[in-house]
């Protein structure tokens, strides 16, 4: 995929490291910026272990939703999900928030976030939708609406993801768009 070298490229788990450990950690991309880990099934001890051998890949480590694992671990920081605490009540200094917004409502509580992983911008490939897609229309007047940089998410595939950008995403995100080593990622 050819995207120009300021997008930020930001990788979602699959949520199946409890099922083959060694596979979900091949399926990780050492080229991305970001890696948000999602592994809802799994307890604190084994999230912290995944989370701390993630952290030897290369790229910042973000853990979803689970501030306290993050912080244990010393991971880059923590991804919000949909109607979690605000960004400004976990401020912590060094400590990268990134938040799940859905519409431009979500969009306006994200104050005190580094980044917004908006979605979904397109039908998602990786699960079921029970959000209608947001398309690039809706984008392109969030992100000319917002300082906070914006993550597209949902759908984005090696095609559209130069779309996102142009309608001024900052980045984009994905569970199947980075799988390693399916993807090549830089020019």
């Amino acid at each position: 995929m050819l995207l120009p070298p300021a997008v930020i490229r930001y990788q979602i788990t699959n949520g199946l490291a409890e099922v083959d450990e060694d596979a979900w950690f091949a399926r990780l991309h050492p080229d991305v910026d970001f890696i948000q880990i999602r592994e809802p099934a799994l307890n604190a001890r084994h999230l912290a272990r995944i989370v701390r051998r993630a952290m030897t890949l290369g790229p910042a480590v973000l853990v979803n939703d689970r501030a306290d694992v993050a912080i244990a671990c010393g991971a880059a920081g923590v991804h919000l999900k949909s109607g979690s605490i605000s960004p400004r009540q976990l401020s912590r200094p060094g400590l990268i928030i990134s938040v799940a917004c859905h519409h431009a409502d979500d969009v306006k509580k994200a104050g005190g976030a580094d980044f917004i992983v908006l979605a979904p911008i397109f039908q998602p490939l990786s699960k079921s939708a029970d959000r209608q897609p947001l398309g690039l229309e809706a984008l392109r007047e969030i992100a000319a609406g917002c300082q906070i940089p914006i993550i597209a998410l949902g759908g984005i595939t090696e095609f559209n993801a130069i779309q996102c950008v142009e309608a001024g995403a900052k980045g984009v995100a994905g569970i199947t768009l980075f799988a390693h080593p399916h993807t090549e990622l830089r020019p």
